[in-house]
């Protein structure tokens, strides 16, 4: 159910004269068509504050607005990379908003936006993977005592006759041409 909208002054004066004339919550509630938690609720708060207008709300405003985060959202997906910093400034050009980067990394962290460095993946071309396939199949089984074999000071330029290739499984020259015969496609 969804709230409804807030009672005026106009129906809130009847239902505290209603109260002061001694009718119940119940009928006060029937004779003016308005919920019973309605009524005890304006009730409730006149004899607490002495007063039915609507008090501020608890709690310090919001900073940014619906049109800033739009704006730090765009930033964003435009460039991962900026820092907070940065951003900070920038949206203080673009919308006058003096913001610091705790509040934009915070901001951000709201809207899902969490800085983590990618992982590191190897530029695999399709002349290596070719060459890893039977390699790996080969060593399937291995135990950590065949590990000692890839230990400190061990002579990798036997392994693939690739000098450059530290990981022994072969490795196209740098100009995208291949001497072996397992790249060719």
């Amino acid at each position: 159910m969804g709230r409804s909208q807030e009672l005026s002054d106009s129906k809130r004066g009847p239902v505290i004269g209603g109260h002061l004339g001694n009718k119940s919550i119940r009928d006060i509630s029937w004779l003016l068509n308005i919920p019973r938690s309605t009524v005890s609720g304006i009730v409730t708060k006149w004899k607490q504050l002495g007063t039915t207008a609507t008090q501020p709300p608890s709690g310090r405003p919001r900073h940014m607005t619906g049109r800033g985060q739009r704006k730090l959202k765009r930033t964003v997906r435009r460039s991962h990379q900026l820092s907070a910093e940065s951003i900070a400034k920038d949206l203080q050009t673009w919308c006058g908003l003096q913001m610091s980067p705790t509040t934009v990394r915070r901001e951000l962290h709201g809207m899902g936006f969490h800085g983590r460095a990618a992982a590191s993946k190897p530029s695999i071309t399709k002349c290596n993977a070719k060459r890893r396939m039977p390699w790996c199949k080969a060593r399937c089984h291995w135990t950590l005592e065949h590990g000692d074999m890839f230990s400190e000071g061990a002579n990798y330029s036997s392994l693939s006759g690739n000098p450059m290739d530290l990981s022994g499984f072969g490795g196209c020259q740098e100009n995208g041409t291949c001497l072996t015969a397992l790249c060719q496609v």
